[in-house]
Parts: structure tokens; sequence; C-alpha cells
């Protein structure tokens, strides 16, 4: 039979001899537990101890020099002073190696130590080295989905339910941690600066979690908190971290694109979505594969600034516009970084404020960071011949992020990218189940007439949106930039005698990078390496990008091919009510 420890394994059982579980825990021997005081007690008194006698011990060698006494010559009071400062002192220095000496202290011991099953029996009791074995066999990670594909999961008794990782206490919290959840809780340790206080990004958040869930009143139970680096997040991804979200990825294609296959990782939680991009990737390949053409690279960024005149608002455009202009602000421009390239500047006057949207190249990077640096160094140039110029922000939302924008619709930002397909009318029949009339009458009175009279920006699509964000979770992208990243207009036509449908998309605001970011944490990596585009491309600066920028295009053309198909054909509702919904049974799990 199957065993499901009900304690996590830095916690010892009881020895009861009673068939039912025991009733309390016996807790490891710490170092700390054989001072006769409390901790905090204990290093109060050797601090006051520690200073107290070293001011007397000077305060008497100073009198013995006045009235030239040999030092040596010592008193019952200074020998007992001097004892009880080499006594504090090693105290002290043995007090900083407490949590050390704990670690072997505390480790459980063979006698006495027995694991209770869910149904209420006790196994064997098992010695150190088989207990640590065991422990370390365990598969890595938080959840069942870590589990190595080569390993086999035992099927339960049917009469134990299954443990999860989330009953699992995460970490063993000192006597020390508990002092600082009291001092987050009331507010004298920020939780911010757990990080920098304790040096132990994992420990912060441990911390952080259990003071939260004081605060609050609200559990925690079911967010993984193990299994993930701390570290690799500090100072650039997350603050003040209390754990991680799962979220699963699934693989479509593989995707035939400009000549190479591409398997693309989707990170989502909605059902049919990865099927659906896949039979678009089928259909795809069986017609000879897409095409895909990147017709423009360039970041922007746009900061607003305001003059006493609308007079000398257009004089600074007519300056920054002018070509003779160029060259030296470019030269600024491109020193924040060897790979920013400043290619333009477009300016809009409103009143006596003037908006300049600088446009650069990144490389490998999405860039936004690159070309805020530049900014600032036009913005600091141009003070010298304007000085009255007053910058209100380096972003004045004319760039524009994170919003929908017509700017970016009709002059493109980040990566512009058409991709085509001509998908034969077998695979339109066979495949997508459907045929080339019908889809070619569905996309244009759908994603052109119906997202025309719904005022659409850049939306004449039928779920672009859908295929980025999945795509942009996974590989470590700017979840947010999904806005004008999905920006995209679907086209299909009948050719070769109306037998064979041509389709494309156009998306000209794909902001997308293989370096910084999200981008180097494990997971996401790992996708980027999938899709071979991992980091940054040293022979050719920007191509990883550039590349990633197709293949989310490619994706998207799979896409909306599937689904319209679907649509088409009616088989939408059917589809989702078979892949969407889940037709287990919770009532008895959750009870």
């Amino acid at each position: 039979m199957d065993m499901n420890l009900r304690h996590p394994p830095n916690t010892k059982t009881s020895t009861s001899a009673s068939t039912g579980p025991p009733h309390e825990d016996v807790k490891f021997k710490r170092a700390s537990d054989a001072l006769p005081l409390p901790l905090y007690l204990t290093n109060g008194i050797f601090f006051t101890l520690f200073f107290s006698v070293a001011y007397f011990l000077l305060h008497r060698w100073r009198d013995k020099i006045r009235t030239s006494t040999p030092l040596h010559v010592l008193s019952l009071s200074e020998i007992s002073a001097l004892f009880c400062l080499l006594a504090s002192v090693i105290y002290l220095l043995g007090f900083f190696g407490i949590d050390f000496v704990q670690s072997f202290i505390s480790r459980p011991t063979s006698h006495d130590h027995h694991v209770w099953l869910d149904d209420g029996h006790q196994t064997n009791s098992i010695d150190d080295e088989q207990y640590i074995l065991k422990e370390d066999s365990r598969p890595p990670g938080p959840c069942p989905a870590s589990l190595d594909s080569s390993q086999v999961v035992p099927h339960h008794h049917p009469s134990v339910a299954p443990i999860t990782i989330s009953s699992f206490k995460p970490l063993s919290l000192s006597e020390e941690d508990e002092e600082i959840i009291k001092s987050v809780v009331s507010g004298t340790i920020p939780s911010y600066s757990l990080e920098s206080k304790l040096g132990d990004c994992k420990r912060a958040a441990a911390i952080r979690r259990e003071a939260l869930q004081k605060m609050t009143g609200k559990s925690l139970e079911g967010m993984p908190l193990e299994g993930f680096d701390y570290e690799s997040i500090l100072g650039q991804c997350c603050e003040m971290p209390v754990g991680y979200v799962q979220i699963p990825v699934g693989v479509a294609g593989p995707l035939l694109l400009d000549g190479k296959e591409y398997t693309v990782p989707m990170a989502t939680t909605e059902g049919c979505l990865v099927a659906s991009t896949n039979r678009g990737c089928k259909a795809i390949y069986a017609s000879g594969g897409a095409i895909s053409v990147l017709f423009k690279d360039g970041m922007t960024r746009a900061p607003v600034v305001r003059f006493g005149s609308a007079k000398r608002a257009a004089e600074l455009k007519f300056f920054v516009v002018d070509p003779l202009n160029f060259d030296t602000l470019a030269t600024v421009f491109n020193r924040s970084s060897r790979f920013a390239k400043l290619q333009g500047i477009q300016c809009a006057v409103a009143g006596k404020n003037l908006y300049m949207r600088f446009s650069c190249s990144t490389g490998d990077a999405m860039g936004m960071n690159m070309v805020s640096k530049g900014v600032q160094n036009v913005l600091d140039f141009l003070h010298n011949d304007f000085p009255d110029m007053d910058v209100i922000g380096i972003s004045g939302n004319f760039c524009s992020d994170k919003k929908p924008a017509a700017v970016n619709w009709i002059e493109g930002r980040g990566k512009s990218v058409v991709c085509e397909a001509i998908i034969k009318e077998e695979v339109v029949r066979k495949v997508l189940k459907t045929n080339v009339g019908a889809l070619v009458e569905l996309n244009m009175l759908k994603n052109l007439t119906g997202s025309a009279v719904a005022g659409a920006l850049g939306g004449f699509n039928a779920h672009a949106s859908n295929i980025v964000s999945a795509i942009y979770i996974a590989t470590g992208q700017d979840p947010a930039q999904n806005v004008e990243s999905s920006h995209c207009i679907t086209m299909m036509e009948p050719i070769n005698d109306g037998k064979d449908l041509h389709i494309s998309v156009t998306m000209p605001s794909i902001e997308v990078g293989t370096v910084g970011g999200g981008t180097q944490l494990a997971s996401q990596s790992a996708c980027l390496n999938l899709l071979g585009v991992k980091g940054a491309n040293k022979d050719k600066p920007g191509s990883n990008s550039r590349a990633l920028a197709s293949i989310v295009a490619g994706s998207v053309l799979a896409g909306e091919l599937s689904l319209m198909s679907a649509i088409a054909a009616g088989q939408l509702v059917k589809s989702h009510m078979k892949y969407n919904r889940s037709s287990k049974d919770f009532t008895n799990i959750a009870s």
C-alpha cells in the first residue's frame, strides 16, 4: 500500500503506541534550547555585561595610569571583570554560530521516528540514512507537474487521499524568524526590507508570507513557495514575493515558418487554445508552410516638454525634425548603449507642449530602458540651447506603451511583421472541416465589418491576443504589452480560381525581447531555448528578437485560421465544451 505522509520532513512525530495519530509533536532540539533563559533575554544580558565590564576596566586602567600604579597588579574586582569580559566575548562569538550548530543537532534520530498514514495507521520506523535517502529521492519541484516524464506515478489506495505539496510547511520557522514576523506585523520592520536585512531571499519570502497571513487572517495554502529561485527576481522582476503562481505550458506545432520548424510554447489556463493553435499549425504545415516579413524594428519613447509659449514649442519642433541636426542628436542618443541606434524623431505640438516620439533599434532586448536612457541624454543636451524647456515627463503617452493607440497601429512600435500562407483547398476541407468561401465571407463580416461597427482600434482579428498573451507569459515578455502587441488585421481571400485560401496577419507593434526582464528566469529561458532564440545573438545582434516576433505572428496566423474555421463550421461551442470544460466531479474531492 502506498504511504502518504501527514507530516513534513522536518517535523518529528510522537512515539505513542496507540493506533491513532499522535496528539502532539515532539520538537527537534536546538542549541538555543539548552539556555536557561529565552534566547533574546540571554543575548541582552551578555551584551549588557560586555559593555559594562569593558567600561569598568577602561575606567580602572585610566586611574592606574594617572596614579602610576602597575597595570598587572589586579584587584579581585578587576579579575572578576576580566573573567566576565572573556565569558561575554566567548558567548557573543558563539551566538552567531547557533543556527549553524542547530542544523546538526536538529536532525531526526533513528529511534522514535514513526510516520502516520492518512488512514490513521502507523508505519515501521526507519533510520536516519534511509530517511535522508528517501527525502533526496523525491522528485524536485512544488507540484506533481514537475515530475519527470520518465517517472511512474503510483496509484493511491482508494481509502487514502493523496497528499498535496501545499499541506507541507515550506520552511521550519526558527525562534528568530518568529520574532522577525512579529516585527513585520507590528510595522517595526518594513516588509520590503527583508531581503536586504536577512541576505536570504527565500527566507525573506517565507517570513513575509507568514506575516501576511497573520495580518490579513487569510490563508495562502495552495500557493507554492518551494521550488523557485527568489534570488533571480531580486531587483528586476518582482518585489516582496510570497510565492509564485503556476500556469501550465502547452506546445503547438510544428509551425513551419520561413522554412524552419518551431514548437511553440504557450502558457495559458484556457482550454482549447493550444489544441486550436496546433490544428492551425497542422494546416499550415500540410500546405507548405508560412512566410513572414519583418518590415520595421524600432522601440519608441515620447517625452513631453513645456515652454512659456506655443511659439517656443514650435521652435524646438523645427530644430528636432531638421535633418541637419539629426546626426548630432543621434550621436548623443546612441551613447546610452552600443545596441541603441536612433532611427527618427516624430513631433506633435499641443499648445505650449511638445511631444517628441523617439524611435530606435534595441538589439535583442525589448528596449524600453535603453530608449529611455537615450531620450534622457538628448533632453539634457537640448537644455543647452533651450534652457526654458521644462521636462514634464520622460513619457508623455505619445509612445504609446501598454495602451491601445492609433499611433502604434499606424506607425508601429517594436517589431512590425506580416505573415502569410496559402492553404490548399483539400487541407481546408479535411483538416479545418470547412470551405474557402465560408472562411472568406466570415472574415469579411466578422473581422473587418464587425470590428469596424464596434469601433475597434487594431482589433480586426478573431483572437490574436489569445496567442500573444500565451507566448508572452511562456517566454518572459511583459504581459501588459499584449495590449499593443495584439494589434492585428487578418485578411483572407480566395486564389487559384477560388480553390485555395490566401490568409495573412499584419501586426505592426509586436514588442518582444530575448534578453533582460523575465526572459532570464529558468522556465521562461527554457521556452526561449525550445524556440532556438534564447539570449542575445552575438553574430547578428537583434536577430533572435526579430525571429521571436515572426514566430508570434506565425502562431497568430495558425490561431486565426483554426478559430475562424471552427466558427465557419459551427464547431466552436462543441469544441469548447469538449476541451474547455472538465468532466470531473470535484464535490467529493472538496469534501
